[in-house]
């Protein structure tokens, strides 16, 4: 273990423009650092490997929160399972290569809970990473995040590197996506709710059984975890610099919907359609690891929904969400 990067330190946020990546500037510069490296997809296309190295050595950060992926619901997951494999190996590769090229030894990995199987003993620790089947519906995208995880150790073992992977649980809060074709559960729902409630619908269909169990997590909680564990935890676990960061409480589906309805205002019905996929049955992650460390997340579910609700209606005004 070492010290913490100095308040000077030139970090490269990859992906600031997403849910995650904002939320970690949001962290950075509320803490007092002065030098946040941000690039936009039309500045650097970070599945071009020469675009890439370019920008290392020009810019030759101190740290790298590598947050930037292609990202998406089941749906999305289900229908384009290619490119969610192709562009998430292409992004990882090129980031933490050049980051070891250029001199960076500190970096931060952002995967997902979906590496863990999909029967997965509960809660899922990080031990039992590549212990069974992956739920089929997001088995590429995992195996991208899989190879994250696996290229992070190979560089600690080999080059004496200091990259952490964080496996954060579902998260949501400002920034999400709510895509209809794209979205995940929570936010679809924050949206499907809001727009019955305005049009006067009497019911909601919703896919599944609404049976699963989810964990959540507010993006901010994350972004938090992530600057403890970047000036906290250095890769001391070289074999699997893997950390889960959640809540360690989860909830059924079917109650967060009531949830929701209740925080947007809808009273009417909610249906489910069976005939859609559920997804794994439970995904709760083990959280011991970083509690040992002496983190903890701040942010409630309800008081979450009720500010993404806020948020939402933010970016509604603002012309941001759209399809």
């Amino acid at each position: 273990m070492t010290g913490a990067l100095d308040s000077s330190a030139r970090i490269f946020v990859a992906g600031h423009r997403g849910m995650v990546g904002a939320a970690l500037v949001r962290a950075l510069e509320k803490a007092g650092y002065t030098h946040v490296i941000t690039r936009t997809r039309a500045e650097l296309d970070l599945t071009d490997q020469r675009a890439v190295a370019a920008f290392f050595t020009a810019e030759r950060p101190q740290a790298v929160l590598l947050a930037a992926a292609k990202v998406g619901g089941i749906l999305a997951n289900n229908d384009f399972p290619a490119q969610f494999i192709h562009e998430n190996l292409l992004i990882q590769d090129n980031v933490i290569h050049q980051a070891w090229l250029h001199g960076c030894t500190r970096l931060l990995f952002l995967g997902s809970s979906c590496i863990y199987p999909r029967e997965c003993p509960q809660p899922m620790s990080e031990k039992h990473l590549l212990t069974g089947p992956l739920e089929p519906t997001n088995a590429p995208y995992a195996v991208a995040k899989i190879a994250g995880i696996t290229m992070c150790e190979a560089y600690n073992r080999q080059y004496g590197t200091d990259y952490l992977a964080v496996m954060p649980t579902n998260l949501y809060g400002p920034g999400d996506n709510y895509d209809q074709h794209g979205s995940h559960v929570l936010p679809a729902m924050i949206r499907k709710f809001t727009e019955a409630r305005q049009r006067g619908d009497d019911k909601v269909v919703l896919w599944g059984t609404g049976r699963p169990m989810r964990e959540f997590l507010y993006v901010d909680d994350l972004a938090d975890a992530c600057l403890f564990l970047m000036n906290r935890v250095h890769a001391a676990d070289k074999e699997l610099p893997l950390i889960n960061v959640g809540w360690n409480q989860d909830i059924a589906i079917r109650d967060l919907a009531r949830l929701v309805a209740d925080e947007v205002g809808y009273a009417g019905r909610v249906e489910w359609d069976i005939t859609k996929p559920d997804g794994t049955p439970r995904k709760l992650l083990d959280t011991g690891k970083l509690s040992a460390l002496g983190w903890q997340p701040r942010i409630g579910l309800r008081e979450g929904v009720r500010q993404s609700i806020a948020a939402y209606r933010r970016e509604v005004a603002e012309g941001k969400v759209r399809g």
